[in-house]
C-alpha cells in the first residue's frame, strides 16, 4: 500500500482507514475484521465485547468536563462490497485493498475501496485512540454483514447500548444529514429446467455484455444507468424470436446492492443463421450502444464464435424466462410524494444465473413506503411465477421513518451552517441505512446519519474524496463538543 495513503490529512484518520483496508473484509466472512476491531479495542485498554450476532461495542468514558452530556453511539458497518474489474486479478478473501491517491479522489486499483463503510469506520476509531478529542460517554457499534443482509442491526437485542444518540458515519454526500432511508426486501425466483443435446449442426457463440458504470442499487438507480442483465436478456430473446437461439448458461451480475455491470452468455443457432444472425445481432448492439451513448460511454457488447455447448436449456422454459424478465420490473418503480426528488420504490435484477438445469434470478426491492415494498414485489412474483419459478420473499428490513424534531438534528444543521456558511441539506435517501433497523429495538434514541463524499460506492470506480474527508472529520469534532446536556 502506498505511503501517500498514510500521509493525507487528517492522519488518524487515514492511517486508520489504511489499518482497516489492510483486513480481508467481506460481507459474512468478517473473522479477521471482528477480531482486529476486538484487538484495537482491548490495546487501548477500552470495555470491548461481541453481542450474540458478532457485532462489536467498545465503550470509552466521557473525556473531563463532558460527563453531564448525553451518552452517544457511533455506529458503522465492517463489512464492504467486493467488486472487482473483469479484467482485474484480485483475492478479496486474503488481499488487503490496493489503494491510491488521483487528485483530490482516494481509488483502488480496480476495485472497490471500501470507503463504504470503512471512512466511517476509522473516524470511530480515531476517536476512539484520541487522547485530545472532547467528547461525552462512547459506545462505538461496530456492526456485522451489513451489505448483504443488515444481519448485525437485525440481530441486535435491546438494552445492549447505553447511548441516547447515535450517530450513523454511512452516507456519502458531505452536504446532506440524513433523518430517513429506504428499507427492502430480497425477491428470489428459483425453478430447475430440462438441458437438451444441442441439435446437429449447431454453431456456439460467446455473448458478453460489459464495461456499465455498476453502483448503488439505491443510490444509484434513478440515474438510468445500464443494467447487464436486462441488456443481455433483450439480446437473447431477439436471437430466440428470429434465429431460434438456445441458451446453455447465463452468468450475469454478482450483488443483490450493485446494479450489475456484467453479463455472460453461451448459446447456439443452426448453422443456416450464422451470417444472419451475427448481422443482426450487430445491428442491435448498435442500437443498444446508441440509446446508452450518453449514460454509459464506455459499454461493450461482444459477440465471438466458440465451442458448441453439449446441452442447452428446454425451449418452453427458455422462453418462459425471457418473457418474464423482460416483463420484471427494474428501475425506479415510483417517486415519493412527500419529499421531493426521493424514489420511494425501487427494483434491481442484480443476478440471473442459469446452469446445468436451474434457474436463480435475484432482486433487491427498496422503497420507503412498507405497502409499496410489498407491492411492487409481488408485481416480480407474478411475472416469475407464470413460468413456473418458486418465488421467495428474504431479508426484508424496515426503513426509517424521519423525525424533523429532532434535538441532535439542530445540533448538526447549525454546526454546519457555521463550518460552511450555508445550510446542509436534510434528507431522506433511497438506500438501507442502519437508522431503521436499530430504532425497533431502540425506539426512544435520537438518530442522524451523515458521512464524507464518497462517489461509485459498489462498483471498481468507488473514490473517496480527500478534501471532504477533512471536512467531515472537522465537523464530527464540533459534534463531539456541542452534545446536549442530559435532562
Amino acid at each position: 500500500m502506498s505511503q501517500e495513503i498514510r500521509n493525507l490529512e487528517p492522519k488518524d484518520l487515514w492511517n486508520k482507514f489504511a489499518d482497516l483496508n489492510a483486513v480481508p473484509r467481506p460481507s459474512k466472512k468478517e473473522d479477521r475484521v471482528i477480531k482486529f476491531i476486538k484487538d484495537f479495542g482491548n490495546s487501548l485498554g477500552l470495555e470491548t465485547f461481541e453481542d450474540e450476532i458478532r457485532n462489536v461495542i467498545v465503550r470509552k468514558p466521557a473525556t473531563s468536563g463532558m460527563e453531564n452530556r448525553k451518552a452517544i453511539v457511533l455506529q458503522g458497518h465492517l463489512d464492504m462490497v467486493h467488486q472487482k474489474n473483469n479484467d482485474t486479478v484480485f483475492d478479496f478473501d486474503n488481499q488487503g485493498i490496493d489503494m491510491y491517491v488521483d487528485g483530490d479522489w482516494v481509488r483502488a486499483r480496480g476495485t472497490t475501496l471500501g470507503a463504504d463503510n470503512g471512512l466511517g469506520v476509522a473516524m470511530i476509531m480515531a476517536i476512539l485512540e484520541s487522547k485530545e478529542i472532547k467528547h461525552p460517554a462512547i459506545e462505538a457499534l461496530f456492526t456485522v454483514d451489513e451489505e448483504t443482509g443488515m444481519t448485525g442491526a437485525l440481530n441486535l437485542k435491546g438494552g445492549v447500548l447505553r447511548g441516547d444518540i447515535l450517530l450513523n458515519m454511512d452516507t456519502e454526500e458531505d452536504d446532506e444529514i440524513d433523518i430517513g432511508c429506504a428499507g427492502g426486501i430480497d425477491v428470489t425466483a428459483n425453478r430447475s429446467y430440462n438441458e437438451e443435446e444441442t441439435p446437429e449442426g449447431s454453431v456456439g457463440y460467446g455473448i458478453t455484455v460489459k464495461g456499465l458504470i455498476g453502483g448503488h442499487s439505491g443510490m444509484d438507480i434513478h440515474k438510468g444507468l445500464g443494467n447487464a442483465n436486462k441488456i443481455m436478456n433483450r439480446l437473447l430473446f431477439d436471437g430466440f424470436e428470429n434465429f431460434g437461439l438456445q441458451i446453455a448458461e447465463i452468468s450475469g451480475g454478482s450483488l443483490r446492492n450493485a446494479i450489475p455491470r456484467e453479463s455472460v452468455a453461451k448459446v447456439i443457432v443452426a448453422g443456416m443463421y450464422d451470417e444472419a444472425f451475427v448481422f443482426d445481432m450487430q445491428e442491435i448492439i448498435g442500437d443498444i450502444k446508441t440509446e446508452f451513448k450518453t449514460m454509459e460511454p464506455n459499454l461493450a457488447i461482444e459477440i465471438e464464435k466458440t465451442d458448441v455447448p453439449s446441452k442447452v436449456m428446454d425451449l418452453g422454459v427458455q422462453e418462459g424466462l425471457l418473457r418474464s424478465i423482460y416483463a420484471a420490473h427494474n428501475g425506479v418503480y415510483r417517486m415519493s410524494a412527500d419529499m421531493e426528488d426521493l424514489v420511494e420504490t425501487s427494483n434491481n435484477i442484480a443476478r440471473v444465473i442459469v446452469k446445468d438445469g436451474e434457474i436463480s434470478i435475484q432482486n433487491l426491492t427498496r422503497t420507503s413506503v412498507e405497502t409499496s415494498k410489498i407491492d411492487l414485489a409481488n408485481s416480480l412474483r407474478s411475472a416469475y411465477e407464470l413460468f413456473g419459478c418458486e418465488v421467495t420473499f428474504g431479508g426484508s428490513y424496515p426503513g426509517w421513518t424521519p423525525n424533523v424534531k429532532s434535538e441532535i438534528l439542530d445540533v448538526l444543521t447549525s454546526i454546519y451552517e457555521k463550518q460552511n456558511g450555508k445550510k446542509a441539506k436534510v434528507v431522506a435517501c433511497h438506500a438501507g441505512l442502519e437508522c431503521g433497523i436499530l430504532g425497533t429495538n431502540y425506539p426512544d434514541m435520537d438518530m442522524i446519519s451523515f458521512g464524507p463524499t464518497i462517489h461509485g460506492a459498489h462498483s471498481p470506480d468507488e473514490r473517496a474524496s480527500i478534501k471532504s474527508s477533512q471536512k467531515f472529520y472537522k465537523f464530527v469534532l464540533e459534534i463531539l463538543e456541542n452534545i446536549p446536556v442530559k435532562k
